[in-house]
């Protein structure tokens, strides 16, 4: 499976300066975490946090679960050395904070590569700012190391003065930039965090509404958040079969020379293959 197409149903953020949280990460059902040095941790405990994500990461014993650390900004007093820590602390992403630019996606490769990152080391782009929306297309295309981008939907509606409705209706358009942006370039998506922890049906909401346009997975704040969103975020077992007798429909229509597959009375062509045969690799990704 390429790095797009891993699961990514649930991405749990997990403060870098709570070592016991991180600790016990290693046994919650994420399919990602993103240790974070930045919005989490103040700023007389941030070398301290490096030092325990720096230890945690090389520490391993994750599992399956994939590695991100958020780094501070190139532009305070941390990001510098958070990106020279990280560069071969054994992590399969490094995610950067605020960025607006396709500048300061190079800036960072620039010094991940003078400290010995590794090939397979991706860059992750956190999406929270106006000016980020609009230069989206930019950014995606900054560096063959992207990986991905993650909304940082709460810092952005405060940045339009907008307000937090259930169905997001002021965060649409720059939602829909970002993902545009994304498929262009063939790279992943994350949907920004909920912040209602006592809404579970609210919660639910937000990642079919995520699931419905696109998303690949969802940003999360606390394992209780996991569940649901490894549910949402899967294929159903009527979706499965689906896919699984539209390839079988399609390789055998081919085998025949039929131009032309029904499966339910319904037009098959490549493009719902395609769609089947990532539904299926999901499925077999995440199976226990």
């Amino acid at each position: 499976m390429s790095t797009q197409d891993r699961p990514r149903r649930s991405v749990l953020y997990m403060p870098g300066a709570n070592a016991r949280a991180m600790e016990k990460s290693r046994t919650l059902p994420a399919d990602a975490l993103i240790f974070d040095l930045e919005d989490a941790v103040a700023p007389d405990a941030k070398v301290t946090a490096r030092t325990q994500v720096i230890q945690a990461v090389e520490a391993g014993g994750y599992g399956k679960r994939e590695i991100m650390i958020r780094t501070n900004g190139l532009n305070t007093p941390w990001g510098y050395d958070d990106l020279v820590a990280a560069a071969k602390a054994g992590a399969n992403a490094i995610l950067l904070p605020k960025v607006e630019s396709a500048e300061v996606v190079r800036q960072a490769e620039s010094v991940l590569l003078s400290h010995g990152a590794p090939s397979d080391l991706t860059i992750w782009c956190m999406m929270e700012t106006p000016r980020g929306m609009l230069h989206a297309e930019e950014i995606v295309d900054a560096s063959p190391r992207l990986g991905g981008l993650v909304m940082g939907t709460s810092d952005l509606a405060k940045d339009l003065q907008a307000q937090h409705t259930a169905m997001r209706l002021p965060l649409i358009t720059a939602l829909g930039l970002c993902m545009l942006a994304a498929r262009a370039a063939r790279i992943s998506i994350l949907d920004g965090v909920f912040l209602d922890l006592n809404d579970h049906e609210g919660f639910v909401d937000s990642c079919r509404q995520g699931a419905e346009l696109g998303f690949d997975g969802k940003t999360l704040i606390h394992p209780k958040q996991l569940a649901a969103a490894n549910e949402v975020f899967a294929p159903s077992d009527e979706e499965l079969r689906l896919s699984r007798r539209i390839i079988q429909a399609y390789a055998e229509a081919e085998a025949e020379g039929k131009g032309v597959v029904l499966v339910d009375g319904k037009l098959i062509e490549k493009l719902h293959v395609d769609h089947a045969k990532r539904v299926v690799a999901l499925a077999k990704a995440i199976a226990p």
